[in-house]
């Protein structure tokens, strides 16, 4: 969906965008300091110039297989230097890399595929267990548009193509380097695709350009203070857009990136003293295991942390307050999503910001909009729903006509279903939610989805699944159901269900209540408001009557 010409204009004119692609901000520093390290991951350390080389002698292999500009590449990779590698390959050949989870199975994969005219699949041989290789190669044997399944591991079987090889340094780096530059993409084509956490089932495509999303990497420069001194950990998967953003922007910086494929705090801790590390990002959820962590492991040396951004869900205020200086000296909440700008709290803020709110537009060209049920802009200081757009925000999902019809405005405002407030000085207050989802631990989870499941199964006469609050992951999923007359339904049922039909494993709902019936509203519709009351009833009366710990 592309951006209207005099707002094209307008951005270019208030530098906001600046006429790049993406990769060219990497190839300065690499140019400007060759020898600086930029990724670590385990026993790999690469530098800048190994980066771009290795980048370039990908991107060159990729059209040897026969891919070219604006071919999509779905990539399923944890995080290691290969997912690096492999972004900035596409990124220097105009291909567009559509960053799937590892947590997602075969029915999501099909889905984007197919959505997305997928001509090639990356993915680990193995990873957790699961056997990525063997199900990339059964959708690529359905799918008639992937000639390529790339495999990153010790078993590339026969029929696939070892990414490993194919991310080797260039073999001529002088002319990989030219060859791709008299190439170089549109600045207003898609530099790569990441996507939604909607509530309509399946996942939309989020098709950001070189110019938005080079934006919302400088932006997260600036705002987070990255320099060529920065040492990023990045733990959250790269396949969501705050940690793909941070993890380049620490490159654009100059700085170095340091890949960890767990946020587990023992792994995390040692990583952070080895390295030095100066800057992370949390999900509440692992912000309170490292808390709690840290009462026990008093030793690690985690000086070096100057600032540790904590985003993906609402951090509740007393887990705020607990933060700094307990892991890092600086806290930094935000706010955002894969479509479009980010709020962030700001270095230097006072406490009472960086405790309770969740910041202010990162990049000066955002606007936000308050709105009511009837679409009116609320009074100052009211709640409503949160409308936004501006430089780093898109104007539509690839190929989801109807869907952008309520999504997005006219005038190009993206209805972001979250319920927010903004406080006379400009930062926003996050309230709740419009959307049907569930946001467990920063993963999120489409009611809809879940209930198509839960209607597969024998004796389901009603369903309707809701968020129950998680002292730990914020949220987890609460499935109702109604059962036919005689029917026994279990939560094993639905697991089965959602198991057999190959989907990521974090939709199974987590709890379930069989009700007779289902609250309604005045016009007919499951009353989930009044489910969130009763699960929060249920799960207060269980915590009042449960024994007390010895």
């Amino acid at each position: 969906m592309p951006y209207p010409a005099d707002v094209v204009e307008r951005y270019r004119a208030a530098g906001h965008w600046e006429r790049r692609p993406l990769a060219d901000y990497l190839l300065d520093v690499a140019d400007r300091t060759p020898d600086a390290l930029a990724l670590v991951d385990g026993d790999v350390r690469l530098t800048h110039r190994d980066l771009m080389v290795r980048a370039d002698g990908a991107a060159m292999r990729l059209r040897e297989l026969g891919l070219r500009p604006d071919d999509r590449i779905l990539v399923q990779l944890p995080n290691g230097w290969e997912l690096i590698v492999l972004i900035v390959a596409c990124l220097r050949l105009g291909a567009i890399p559509v960053l799937a989870l590892t947590a997602h199975r075969q029915h999501e994969l099909d889905h984007l595929v197919e959505r997305a005219e997928a001509r090639a699949i990356a993915v680990p041989d193995t990873l957790a267990g699961f056997d990525h290789q063997g199900m990339a190669r059964v959708i690529a044997s359905r799918a008639p548009t992937v000639e390529q399944v790339l495999v990153s591991g010790e078993e590339v079987r026969t029929g696939s193509v070892d990414l490993r090889a194919l991310l080797r340094p260039a073999d001529d780096p002088a002319g990989a380097r030219a060859a791709l530059d008299a190439i170089t993409p549109d600045p207003l084509s898609a530099a790569l695709m990441l996507l939604s956490g909607g509530t309509t089932g399946q996942p939309k495509l989020i098709a950001r350009t070189h110019e938005d999303y080079g934006c919302y990497v400088r932006s997260i420069v600036d705002v987070c203070l990255l320099t060529s001194d920065s040492v990023y950990l990045t733990l959250l998967p790269l396949g969501h857009s705050l940690p793909l953003g941070t993890a380049l922007a620490a490159l654009v910086a100059g700085g170095r990136v340091v890949l960890e494929a767990t946020p587990a705090p023992e792994r995390a801790f040692a990583t952070i003293e080895r390295e030095r590390v100066t800057a992370t990002a949390l999900v509440p959820a692992v912000a309170q295991r490292w808390l709690e962590h840290r009462l026990v492991d008093t030793d690690s040396d985690l000086s070096s942390v100057e600032l540790m951004l904590v985003g993906g869900a609402r951090l509740p205020d007393s887990l705020a307050e607990r933060i700094a200086p307990a892991l890092t000296r600086n806290l930094q909440q935000g706010y955002g999503m894969g479509e479009g700008g980010a709020c962030l709290t700001r270095v230097g803020d006072p406490s009472d910001i960086i405790w309770h709110t969740q910041g202010r537009p990162m990049c000066a060209g955002d606007e936000l909009l308050l709105v009511g049920e009837d679409g009116e802009p609320v009074p100052d200081g009211e709640p409503g729903e949160l409308l936004t757009r501006g430089p780093c925000t898109i104007r539509g999902y690839y190929r989801a006509p109807e869907h952008n019809a309520g999504a997005f405005t006219a005038d190009g405002w993206l209805r972001t279903g979250d319920v927010v407030r903004i406080r006379p000085d400009g930062y926003l207050v996050v309230e709740g939610r419009e959307k049907d989802l569930i946001n467990r631990g920063g993963e999120k989870i489409s009611a809809e989805e879940v209930e198509n499941f839960a209607y597969q199964v024998d004796g389901v006469s009603q369903a309707a699944l809701v968020a129950m609050p998680d002292p730990v992951l914020g949220e987890r999923a609460c499935l109702y159901v109604v059962p036919r007359p005689g029917a026994l339904v279990r939560l094993e049922d639905v697991e089965e269900v959602i198991t057999r039909a190959g989907a990521a494993r974090y939709k199974v709902p987590e709890r379930l209540v069989v009700v007779d019936e289902l609250p309604s509203t005045n016009i007919g519709k499951i009353d989930k408001k009044a489910l969130r009351a009763d699960i929060a009833q249920r799960l207060d009366a269980e915590r009042l009557t449960a024994p007390a710990a010895s």
